[in-house]
């Protein structure tokens, strides 16, 4: 059966294992992915999370609530499949990451993204021995190699259900560095955010709050937030 069935017709769904992980039962049988492949996942934490949000459908199933869910079929449906391409296309995120291209001014601007951005760079030199290059403007600068081939190893080490996650933490944000920092515990999901959204502050302090370009913002952080839970829960 299709996981994104029209309307639901069950009365439980279920964490429990199965070979090769954990999956979800609804009235026992196993969910699918859309690509109707089984839907086994790494965790039982990552299955209940999942079964919860089966449980928590009411008439016609709404995917857009159901962000484990759709999380987990991405991993199965399509970074596991295309894992090269995938990694490859977040590792390329290194080359130009957002914590490498500074103001130009006012100076204010450019102290506060010095005083934000540095640790995050001396951490990724040390930690990670990927030393990035900082520049003002927005030319492209050519990194390092080796920090380069670095950052990739760090991103093709992740399983296809961490790769499902960074990718939300490195799209959104615009950085690598960020997204490998919230991975190994040295930023907060809140942390992250704010060093992402520096610029986006600077604006709204000078020139005020647009509510649109804020609600744009409000799903953009919850995405985040929904990606930072899926990266944990895999265990």
């Amino acid at each position: 059966m299709s996981s994104w069935t029209a309307k639901r017709f069950w009365k439980q769904a279920v964490a429990e294992p199965c070979d090769g992980g954990f999956t979800v039962t609804l009235d026992g049988r196993a969910v699918k992915t859309p690509a109707k492949r089984a839907l086994v996942v790494p965790t039982l934490a990552m299955a209940e999370v999942i079964a919860a949000e089966w449980d928590a459908q009411s008439g016609r199933v709404k995917p857009e609530t159901m962000p484990a869910t759709r999380a987990a079929n991405s991993a199965i449906d399509n970074v596991a499949i295309q894992f090269d391409a995938v990694a490859a296309d977040l590792a390329r995120y290194g080359e130009t990451d957002l914590l490498c291209y500074r103001a130009t001014g006012p100076q204010e601007l450019i102290d506060r993204q010095s005083d934000a951005w540095d640790p995050l760079l001396e951490w990724s030199a040390a930690a990670l021995r990927a030393p990035l290059i900082a520049t003002a403007g927005v030319m492209h600068i050519r990194q390092p190699e080796t920090s380069v081939a670095k950052l990739a190893a760090q991103v093709r080490a992740f399983t296809p259900f961490q790769l499902a996650a960074v990718h939300d933490l490195i799209a959104i944000s615009g950085s690598l560095i960020l997204a490998l920092a919230v991975t190994r515990g040295r930023l907060s999901l809140d942390q992250c955010w704010a060093l992402s959204r520096i610029d986006e502050t600077w604006q709204n302090e000078l020139w005020g709050v647009d509510e649109d370009a804020a609600a744009l913002e409000s799903l953009k952080l919850q995405a985040l937030a929904e990606a930072a839970r899926f990266f944990a829960l895999c265990g």
